[in-house]
């Protein structure tokens, strides 16, 4: 196995063709396939499936192109080390957030110190963002749980309860509590399955012998707030995320005491890449002076 074929492959996979791989290496085409085809001919494997012009990754190739981001990425990493300029940090950051309000306070000063960092933002469940940080398709996670893995390093946001809600004047008026028990007559919107939020109604729900039945199943909080908000039913969300939205009310659920803690995480083996490092080493630094006790006025 070869270094050169290696990152044939990578780029192929990468870029999605052997045309785009070849010109982002500097290399003739048929010198791309040559090594891509070594590459499985020596290891009796099948990287990609061929058809009609369009090639796409076999499980054993996607597995490959787990393991070559890693190696191509401490490959870097090495370079950087190794470099007189390594006092900038600079590179694209991608964020996946199952709500992005719990991190964009962080984003503007963390640009301000890191002006050469790139970020791409874009929201996602909790199972969403594990995923994405697992087969590197982001640096860095927002989620809804305080456990999301050995494989994670974390910093813990703050827990804030969970509530429902409506459009103003969708319940009778004046009422603005609800028992579990009341639920499976009512229209509920719920998210998608890999919700936390979702989870933890349904759990909560499930240990009282109230079973749950969505209505509307929609993608993404602010789907929910909008359809809620068009009166088409009851959504969930954690107290820390309702917001400020004229057309809705707060909905106490009497008999349920739920809450939702969210984390910073990225996966521990890439702690050391560069703006992960800068990122987490940032908010760790903000979250810790937010939490010291404001001064004692001076005696006197």
């Amino acid at each position: 196995m070869r270094h050169s074929q290696l990152r044939a492959f990578h780029y192929v996979a990468l870029l999605g063709g052997f045309s785009r791989a070849a010109r982002a290496l500097h290399l003739t085409q048929p010198a791309v396939s040559e090594q891509v085809r070594k590459l499985e001919q020596d290891h009796d494997i099948l990287l990609f499936r061929r058809e009609k012009k369009q090639i796409t990754l076999t499980p054993q190739g996607e597995e490959l192109l787990r393991l070559t981001k890693g190696y191509f990425e401490a490959e870097a990493q090495i370079s950087e080390h190794l470099s007189d300029s390594g006092t900038v940090v600079e590179g694209e950051l991608r964020i996946i957030a199952d709500s992005v309000l719990h991190i964009t306070a962080l984003l503007g000063p963390f640009r301000k110190k890191h002006p050469n960092i790139t970020i791409l933002l874009r929201a996602g469940n909790t199972e969403d963002v594990l995923e994405q940080l697992r087969s590197y398709k982001a640096e860095i996670g927002v989620i809804g749980s305080l456990t999301p893995g050995r494989d994670m390093t974390g910093l813990h946001l703050g827990t804030t309860g969970i509530t429902a809600f409506a459009a103003r004047g969708f319940l009778p008026s004046g009422r603005q509590n609800l028992h579990l028990a009341d639920l499976p007559g009512l229209p509920l919107v719920f998210r998608e399955a890999g919700s936390k939020t979702r989870q933890k109604i349904e759990a909560e729900a499930r240990s009282r012998g109230v079973i749950l039945q969505p209505a509307i199943i929609a993608e993404g909080r602010e789907a929910v707030r909008e359809l809620v908000a068009s009166g088409a039913g009851i959504g969930f969300v954690s107290e820390a995320e309702f917001g400020h939205d004229s057309r809705l009310v707060k909905i106490r659920l009497e008999d349920a005491s739920l809450t939702m803690g969210e984390s910073i995480v990225s996966l521990t083996q890439r702690q050391d890449v560069r703006v992960v490092r800068a990122f987490m080493e940032f908010a760790a630094n903000t979250l810790a002076r937010q939490e010291m006790p404001e001064p004692s006025p001076p005696a006197g």
